[in-house]
């Protein structure tokens, strides 16, 4: 490999969902934590888990294989929430993603990186940054950015804050 083959690369963070592998570039995943308590959040779409208290910010916390129509799978203990910090309507917001597990950190050359096809994933193509090679298999790069759209419920919880302030008890800001 040349020195500019080295320096091309990008390193990415390979996870599960649903028995299948994804990536999304390590310089947006901000910690790795493990599945606790997250509070369900009325009215929103089955893919919105709820939200998580991180360190008093409002953390959504998204399943994306049941977003992308795959099939919820139980948290086990691999189960954990893939803290990143991703741009949404212009704005970068903090969320939390469920990971039936974590894999590892994969390196990739643009020579290692394929376009996604038009057929054969529940993934959207824009969704996609492309298909990395790994060995025999292919791992699918996410976008995360142009996972959510602006009209998106994820969107609204995001960015937010709790309050404890002693007389006002705990609240959304």
């Amino acid at each position: 490999m040349s020195e500019n083959d080295a320096a091309n690369q990008r390193q990415y963070l390979t996870f599960f969902l649903a028995d299948e592998q994804y990536a999304v570039g390590v310089l947006s995943v901000k910690e790795i934590i493990e599945y606790g308590i997250v509070t369900k959040v009325p009215t929103t779409p089955p893919y919105i888990r709820g939200v998580i208290n991180l360190r008093g910010s409002v953390v959504p916390v998204i399943d994306l294989a049941v977003k992308f129509g795959l099939p919820a799978v139980p948290v086990s203990r691999r189960t954990c929430i893939v803290i990143m910090e991703t741009t949404l309507v212009g704005e970068r917001v903090v969320m939390g993603i469920v990971a039936d597990a974590v894999s590892q950190v994969i390196q990739f050359s643009p020579q290692d990186i394929e376009p996604a096809p038009a057929f054969g994933t529940s993934v959207r193509l824009e969704h996609l940054e492309g298909m990395g090679k790994l060995g025999t298999k292919f791992v699918l790069i996410l976008n995360m950015d142009h996972v959510f759209a602006a009209d998106d419920p994820v969107v609204s919880l995001a960015g937010q804050s709790f309050s404890t302030q002693p007389s006002e008890g705990l609240s959304l800001s």
